[in-house]
């Protein structure tokens, strides 16, 4: 498996774009996306990236019909706001670290899990906590 994959990079960076564009928690923007259309994102991901992020976001956002929601973790946070490649960066290597291989599948789990909440929370510093304890706290399923 690859550290520093680029393409879950990019991959999870687009989901946090999405979802703090229509205001929905990141775990409703994975199952609106969908396994394929995951798989499709990561596997051209080094074409997408050529692109603003922003439009390519829009593509997805239409072609899905990507619903406006209401969770707003980003106008709620009382702190500085971590950009959308930081908490990209969070669940790349978090995905790295509890995967054997990267793929759709693992994505959606580790999106899908608890862990979400916590990770989506800026007014914590649960997600800018280092990679390893970010990993034990996954697999014990609660912060420690």
């Amino acid at each position: 498996m690859n550290k520093n994959d680029s393409a879950l990079f990019y991959t999870c960076s687009l989901i946090e774009f999405i979802g703090r564009k229509r205001h929905q928690k990141r775990s409703d923007i994975i199952n609106i996306l969908g396994e394929s259309t995951i798989d499709r994102i990561y596997r051209n991901a080094d074409i997408l990236h050529c692109e603003v992020i922003d439009a390519v976001a829009d593509k997805y956002i239409e072609l899905l019909s990507v619903p406006e929601g209401d969770f707003d973790n980003v106008s709620q946070c009382k702190y500085t706001v971590p950009d959308y490649w930081t908490i990209g960066a969070v669940y790349e290597r978090l995905i790295e670290d509890v995967s054997t291989d990267v793929t759709a599948k693992a994505i959606i789990t580790v999106y899908t899990s608890w862990i979400n909440d916590a990770i989506s929370n800026y007014n914590t510093d649960f997600y800018y906590q280092p990679r390893d304890y970010i990993k034990e706290c996954y697999l014990e399923g609660s912060i420690l």
